[in-house]
């Protein structure tokens, strides 16, 4: 890892305008943003740990935890709310073994939820990586993880 982040670094100008790019290239690096890369960027940019953690926790981009193999994101917009989508998230939940925000202990699964995914005319709907799972109902979601373990 430490030479990866030093590869990083050595891309980049030791200044707080490359903080951004800093985390974004990091990011893309490893999936998330490790604890280390973190206090390294601080480091060379010769800015406050706690600033460059506030900067990356305000942007809903950075990530503090990594990603499992396959993100699930359970859509909240308006026609998956109305048809079921807070069933079809307790049901993921309890499929998989985590909460909405959560990955699983094998680093399978992360999953999330959205604000809207695109397809109300499917609703409700979960997304796992690209494909689009849906008119869900309690039973198609639990046939989805059908033989995976909880937790």
């Amino acid at each position: 890892m430490e030479e990866r982040i030093d590869m990083i670094l050595s891309s980049h100008e030791p200044k707080v305008a490359e903080l951004i790019p800093l985390l974004q290239h990091v990011q893309r690096e490893f999936g998330y943003l490790p604890e280390e890369a973190m206090q390294r960027i601080a480091k060379y940019t010769r800015v406050p740990e706690s600033r460059v953690y506030g900067v990356a926790s305000f942007y809903a981009q950075f990530r503090f935890t990594p990603m499992g193999k396959n993100t699930v994101m359970v859509c909240r917009g308006t026609a998956c709310h109305v048809r079921g989508a807070e069933r079809i998230l307790e049901e993921t939940e309890r499929q998989l073994g985590v909460e909405e925000g959560e990955t699983t202990e094998d680093m399978e699964y992360t999953l999330e939820t959205v604000a809207c995914i695109g397809c109300c005319a499917l609703a409700p709907c979960i997304m796992i990586n690209d494909k689009v799972e849906a008119k869900l109902t309690t039973k198609k979601v639990a046939d989805i993880f059908a033989g995976r373990k909880s937790g």
